[in-house]
């Protein structure tokens, strides 16, 4: 694109309805937020359990920024891993039943690094339709070839896998898929991963801890374990703080701890956010009321909206989409919404399918009932605002 041809691509976002605003939030995370300076219920965030402004967290950070002080100074390579990124990385493994973990900046750096790490130019990536930009991403930085598979179906993957026979192979999936809320078939996509000989890549963002017996994610929720599989999970998310982790066999972490590039070249976390990590890591294995309460409002909010006009893409966890439909309709509904002191956001292309735009409502153990129940009557309201080809998208 030529410099002079900015404004014309900036004025066709807007009048496609794709442009995007950020809105500027003031104090903690929270279901109670301030937003653009108009108090709300806010429906948007990832803190599923609630742990983002918890206070044990922001304790374990301030004693850490006395010891440690701010920054982490190098790379961990270099000189920014500390006694309390080591622990961190060892809490991780066990909590995931898996040897060995390394700890990331960002979800989006993992999948970055993983994925070139594990394939490079003759070997074949073979990726969920449905995934993750950041698995997009690296899939297209490991050079390797990469084959797209529709989402969910193994029958046409194992076809695919056996097509590419004699060269190594990858798949690539997201646990929770983070704009459907529905889950990949991870037993069925191991066992094929056993067969054609791969390596199976599960980006659990949205399952680790909220997910299996402890929150231990989407591996202990299907039960299961295999030096095949390199796990990533992010920590703030359910977590509530920052960064990921990629857990597998003590050789694969180790592979990658030497040549993850995104692990490599970048300074390392905060200490200070290692140590909050292990104090959410504390609430997450003793909290299962958490994840209780975040089942029983998931199951609330579920069946009031089964009864709305618009689609709804009912998922056993704490993202449950609304789909709408064109881009407009889903803007409108957003802000008579946030008028209503609700901020629920509309998600459009590239992020999902056009003709799919959606209010994507993600839920928190911190939400009370009445929360759930004031945005279910203020979307009863709306419906009868809605044309019928709008309830029929």
């Amino acid at each position: 694109m030529r410099p002079a041809e900015l404004p014309a691509r900036l004025r066709e976002l807007e009048q496609a309805g794709l442009a995007r605003r950020r809105r500027r939030v003031e104090g903690p995370q929270g279901p109670l937020v301030r937003v653009d300076g108009a108090d709300c219920v806010a429906f948007c965030s990832n803190d599923y359990l609630g742990l983002a402004s918890h206070p044990a967290l922001a304790e374990a950070a301030r004693r850490a920024l006395a010891e440690y002080g701010v920054g982490a100074g190098a790379s961990g390579h270099i000189c920014g891993h500390t006694r309390l990124h080591e622990e961190l990385e060892q809490r991780l493994a066990r909590l995931v039943r898996l040897p060995r973990a390394l700890h990331f900046s960002t979800g989006y750096m993992a999948n970055l690094g993983v994925l070139p790490a594990l394939a490079g130019a003759g070997d074949v990536i073979f990726s969920d339709r449905l995934n993750h930009a950041s698995l997009i991403d690296g899939a297209r930085l490991s050079r390797a070839d990469v084959v797209v598979y529709p989402h969910r179906d193994v029958e046409v993957l194992d076809h695919l896998m056996q097509q590419h026979a004699g060269r190594a192979r990858l798949v690539a999936t997201d646990a929770v898929f983070s704009m459907d809320g529905d889950l990949a078939p991870l037993p069925d996509l191991l066992a094929l991963c056993e067969r054609h000989d791969a390596w199976l890549v599960v980006d659990d963002a949205h399952g680790f801890g909220v997910l299996g017996e402890s929150g231990a994610g989407s591996l202990a929720h299907w039960r299961l374990s295999s030096e095949r599989i390199v796990y990533m999970g992010t920590l703030g998310k359910a977590a509530g703080v920052f960064g990921a982790f990629v857990a597998g066999g003590a050789d694969a972490v180790e592979w990658l701890l030497q040549r993850a590039r995104t692990y490599m070249f970048t300074t390392a976390t905060p200490p200070m956010l290692a140590a909050a990590l292990l104090a959410a890591l504390d609430l997450i294995e003793a909290g299962s009321w958490r994840r209780e309460r975040l089942a029983f409002l998931t199951g609330r909010l579920s069946e009031g909206l089964s009864g709305l006009p618009w689609r709804h893409l009912a998922s056993p966890t704490p993202i449950q989409p609304l789909i709408i439909g064109e881009n407009s309709a889903a803007m409108s509904l957003m802000r008579s919404l946030r008028e209503d002191g609700i901020w629920v956001p509309a998600i459009r292309p590239p992020t999902v399918a056009p003709g799919t735009a959606r209010l994507r409502i993600t839920l928190s153990a911190a939400h009370r009932e009445q929360d759930v129940d004031r945005l279910l009557d203020c979307l009863r309201l709306h419906a009868g605002d809605e044309p019928a080809a709008a309830r029929t998208a």
